[in-house]
């Protein structure tokens, strides 16, 4: 696609204005989220953006600060402070960068659906509860403030999709609340906005062993946790453009981003799936530019209209993050009849990945849980697939051999009772690993102590060729 085309430029340039337009308010949220002053998240938002345009390898995807980071380094703002978290951000994207050379996009596809729908849930689910603060001990014009702006998010969308119906209600509120002097907390109240450009810094802690214990969690959520969720909206890209991507450049590339955005004091971040939608899906955009141009609109914004942004009551940006996680929960995956069709196993993953997730309120260890727990479950499933059965002297294994089914098939002859020449027909199998070959040696050995033969017969060459270089090969101490 050529910039060099007057319509894909306007394109790409008003594509990339209303991305920053809707990028302040959430920016502003998550730094709150975090447990930092709006600054660091918009800073963030900034320096994600436009280095991402240059090193991802999804054109047209957003990063940016996000509720998934937020909720990762909230406890280590809390409890270290924000020096920590920025040498938190930069040892993330250094992970980022050395497990997209171990190739860890690859792995990606390993990641079952059910644990992502759980990651999605779980991501909504402590949006939500993270605004239930913002919502107690408040005046009470608070209240029918944040009606409002949840109505106009609500049936705007249904008249005109022009401009961003979350700008919208942060605009009106804010006028009115200046107009009618309520007092209401407004973000000004959570800390200050910046009046400069982001400087480099580097962060105040000790570079010692201790350090590194206390950040390397957090580091390490940072990196799996940016990664999934940017890989994931990778491949969503894909499929609504119907154009590939690289994934291992875009993984080194959040990598890349996070060491920048820490670097001037930015809170870390990673690709959102609400922006990318309105930057693909609702703007049209197919280019690097308008990922650009978002980062360096949203710098603009804020540093020129500070002023203006401290004045926005606290209650638009809760209704907006109220509905990200309504909008962010799937609801399908919860609906009567798709819990009736749906495996018990998957529901145990979906389950498992949120439980784990919202007592940890960490994304990672649910997620880690998730993929585990769906591990157990296939195994399960698979080991039930392998059988034997009996005709004549012949026996006749069923099925994938692998270490959770292969241990079975050992208790399924009768090595009193059978002939001294046996033949285990394995045409209808396939051998996967070591643990396999072990048991169809203690096959043999029970019956050679019986005096008896066994004939393994029918393998495939893949089977055959492990067969042959590992029996009598694995005898414990051998």
């Amino acid at each position: 696609m050529s910039l060099t085309s007057p319509r894909v430029l306007r394109t790409e340039v008003l594509a990339g204005l209303v991305v920053a337009l809707a990028l302040i308010p959430e920016a502003i949220s998550f730094s709150i989220l975090a447990g930092v002053d709006p600054r660091v998240g918009l800073f963030a938002s900034f320096t994600m953006a436009v280095t991402i345009a240059f090193c991802g390898g999804r054109p047209a995807m957003i990063s940016a600060a996000t509720g998934a980071i937020a909720l990762v380094v909230a406890p280590l703002v809390a409890s270290h402070g924000l020096n920590y978290l920025i040498a938190a951000v930069i040892a993330g994207g250094l992970l980022q960068i050395l497990l997209a050379v171990l190739g860890v996009a690859r792995l990606m596809r390993f990641i079952p659906r059910s644990v992502m729908v759980g990651f999605v849930n779980a991501l909504a689910i402590l949006i939500f509860t993270a605004q239930v603060p913002h919502l107690i001990g408040v005046p009470w014009a608070v209240y029918p403030l944040a009606a409002v702006a949840l109505a106009i998010m609500v049936f705007l969308p249904r008249l005109t999709t022009a401009v961003p119906a979350p700008l919208v209600a942060i605009v009106l509120l804010t006028g009115f609340t200046v107009l009618t002097a309520v007092t209401v907390p407004t973000v000004g109240d959570q800390g200050t906005l910046p009046d400069s450009l982001p400087t480099f810094v580097l962060p105040d802690v000790p570079f010692t062993l201790d350090t590194l214990r206390v950040i390397a969690p957090y580091a390490l959520g940072i990196a799996l946790v940016g990664l999934m969720e940017s890989l994931m909206t990778a491949k969503l890209v894909d499929d609504i453009t119907d154009t590939g991507s690289d994934k291992t450049r875009e993984s080194w590339g959040q990598g890349v981003a996070n060491i920048v955005t820490g670097l001037f004091g930015g809170m870390g971040g990673c690709a959102m799936i609400g922006q990318t939608m309105i930057n693909v899906k609702a703007s049209g955009a197919r280019t690097r530019l308008s990922t650009f141009l978002a980062g360096v609109f949203l710098l603009i914004l804020v540093v020129a209209l500070g002023d203006v942004v401290a004045l926005i009551p606290m209650a638009a940006l809760v209704a907006v993050m109220v509905i990200v996680s309504v909008s962010t929960f799937d609801w399908h995956s919860v609906a009567p009849a798709t819990l009736q069709r749906m495996p018990a196993g998957e529901i145990v993953v979906m389950l498992v990945t949120v439980a784990g997730t919202l007592a940890t309120h960490n994304l990672a260890v649910g997620v880690i849980l998730g993929v585990l727990t769906a591990m157990v479950v296939f195994a399960r499933r698979v080991a039930h697939f392998t059988r034997v059965t009996r005709d004549g002297d012949t026996y006749r294994v069923h099925g994938e051999l692998f270490f959770a089914s292969s241990n079975d098939i050992v208790h399924q002859f009768d090595y009193a009772n059978d002939p001294d020449a046996v033949t285990v027909d394995l045409s209808a199998a396939h051998i996967w690993d070591a643990s396999s070959v072990a048991a169809l040696d203690a096959i043999s050995t029970r019956y050679a102590q019986r005096g008896k033969t066994v004939t393994f017969t029918g393998l495939n060459e893949e089977s055959a060729a492990m067969h042959g270089a590992l029996a009598g090969q694995l005898k414990v101490g051998h």
